[in-house]
C-alpha cells in the first residue's frame, strides 16, 4: 500500500471510530480500537457488494469498477450486503442473504460479550470473517471458533482471515447446534437473529458463561439478548438495538395471497379504533412488546388494494397460516377502521389486547423484557424472572 493510500485508510478509520463512539455514547475500548486497526474491515468485504438502490432494493457495486463507492461503504457505520439470494444469480427479486453488520453494532455486541484475553469463544455466523478476526486479535486465534452454514461464505471468510494472518477455526456447520468438539465456551456470540435460543448453546457454555445474540420474532426484527448461563439455564435481558438477518434454519417464507388467504374464506367484519400504524409504525417499543406477547404473528402492508375506497390494507396472519385479519384504511379522516377476521383465532382482537397490555404496563421498552431458557421452554418475563408474561 502506498503512503497516500495508507493515509486515506487511516483517515477513514478515524472517521469510522468517531461514528461508532457517537452510536455507543462513548469511545470504543482501546483493546477494540487496536483490533480494528490490526484487522481493517475492507479486507473482509468481497469484490462485489450490494448497496441500496434508492427504491427499496439492492444494486451491485464492484470494487474494480466503482472503487470510491466501494471503499466509502467499507468505512461507513452501516451494514453492507455481501451476498444476495443465498448466492444464486438474482433474476428479478433481489434479497439480502448475508451481510457485514454495521461496525457500531459489532462493537456493541462485543462489549456485551465482555471477553477477556484467553477467553474461549464460539461465534455463530462467520459472515465475512471480520468479527472473528476482531475476536482472534483480542483473545487469541486458538481460542476462537466460528461457524457458517453457507459453504461459499465459509470459504471466503476463511480466506480473508488467512490473508490477514489469522487462523481461528472456521467451520461450515449448522450454528443452531453449536460446535460440541470445542465446548465448553466462556462466550458464545450469534451474529444472525434467532426466534428461539437453541438450548445446545446453553449446554455448551461454561457455568457463568455469556451468550449474546441478535433477536427476531415474526412481528419485528429487533433487540439484542444477553444471557448468563448457570446450572443448564440461560437467563438475561434484551436491549433496544439491532436488526439482523434471521438464522437460515429459523426462516419462514410466507405470503398472504399464496399461503394464507383463500377465495372460499368468509371473514367476520367488525370495527376498531386502533390505527394500524400504532402497532406497525415508528413506535418500536410497542412493536417489540406486541411481538413478544403474540410470538407467532406477522404482518404485511398492501398499498392500494383492489377494494373500493381503501387506500391501505394491513394484513396480520399466524405463521402456521391458519388465521388472518385485515384492517382497512380509507382516508386521512378515518378514526374507525374496518376489520376482517378469519380462522380459529381472532388475530386483530389479540393485537388490540397486546397493545392494551403494553399501555397498561407503562409502555415498557425492550430493556424491561427478559427471557429464561431451559431445556423445556423459553419463558419471557417483564422486569424480573418472577413476573412471567404468561403468569
Amino acid at each position: 500500500m502506498t503512503h497516500s493510500h495508507q493515509a486515506e485508510q487511516d483517515a477513514a478509520q478515524r472517521e469510522l471510530l468517531r461514528a461508532i463512539a457517537t452510536d455507543l455514547g462513548h469511545p470504543p475500548a482501546p483493546e477494540w480500537v487496536k483490533a480494528m486497526d490490526a484487522v481493517p474491515r475492507h479486507h473482509f468485504l468481497p469484490e462485489r457488494i450490494w448497496l441500496d438502490d434508492g427504491e427499496g432494493g439492492y444494486e451491485p457495486c464492484d470494487r474494480q469498477s466503482d472503487a470510491e463507492r466501494w471503499y466509502t461503504a467499507a468505512y461507513a457505520d452501516a451494514p453492507v450486503v455481501t451476498q444476495v439470494n443465498d448466492g444464486a444469480e438474482p433474476e428479478e427479486d433481489v434479497w439480502a442473504s448475508s451481510s457485514a453488520s454495521a461496525p457500531s453494532i459489532v462493537l456493541r455486541m462485543l462489549e456485551d460479550l465482555d471477553v477477556h484475553e484467553g477467553a474461549h469463544v464460539l461465534e455463530i455466523g462467520a459472515g465475512t470473517g471480520w468479527n472473528a478476526g476482531l475476536l482472534a486479535h483480542r483473545v487469541g486465534e486458538a481460542n476462537v471458533t466460528t461457524l457458517e452454514i453457507d459453504g461459499a461464505v465459509t470459504a471466503r471468510a476463511r480466506t480473508a482471515l488467512h490473508n490477514a494472518g489469522l487462523y481461528p477455526e472456521v467451520v461450515c456447520a449448522d450454528g443452531e447446534k453449536g460446535w460440541p468438539p470445542q465446548a465448553a465456551y466462556d462466550r458464545i456470540i450469534c451474529t444472525c437473529s434467532v426466534r428461539r435460543v437453541p438450548h445446545a448453546w446453553v449446554t455448551q457454555a461454561q457455568p457463568g458463561g455469556v451468550i449474546v445474540t441478535a433477536w427476531d420474532n415474526p412481528w419485528i426484527t429487533y433487540g439484542l439478548l444477553r444471557l448468563e448461563v448457570n446450572a443448564g439455564v440461560g437467563e438475561g435481558r434484551f436491549s433496544p438495538h439491532s436488526a439482523f438477518m434471521l438464522m437460515r434454519n429459523q426462516r419462514t417464507d410466507l405470503r398472504i395471497y399464496r399461503d394464507v388467504v383463500r377465495d372460499e374464506h368468509q371473514p367476520d367484519e367488525s370495527k376498531t379504533g386502533l390505527a394500524p400504524w400504532d402497532v406497525t409504525g415508528q413506535d418500536i417499543d410497542a412493536q417489540f412488546a406486541i411481538g413478544v406477547r403474540l410470538r407467532d404473528v406477522w404482518y404485511a402492508r398492501q398499498q392500494n388494494p383492489d377494494v373500493k375506497g381503501v387506500t391501505t390494507r394491513l394484513w396480520v396472519a399466524t405463521t402456521d397460516a391458519t388465521s388472518w385479519a385485515a384492517v382497512d384504511y380509507a382516508g386521512e379522516h378515518d378514526d374507525r377502521f374496518t376489520v376482517w377476521q378469519h380462522g380459529p383465532r381472532r388475530l386483530w382482537d389479540e393485537v388490540e389486547a397486546a397493545n392494551r397490555w403494553w399501555r397498561d404496563h407503562d409502555r415498557p421498552t425492550p430493556a424491561r423484557f427478559g427471557i429464561t431458557v431451559t431445556a423445556e421452554e423459553q419463558r419471557f418475563w417483564l422486569d424480573d424472572p418472577g413476573s412471567p408474561l404468561d403468569g
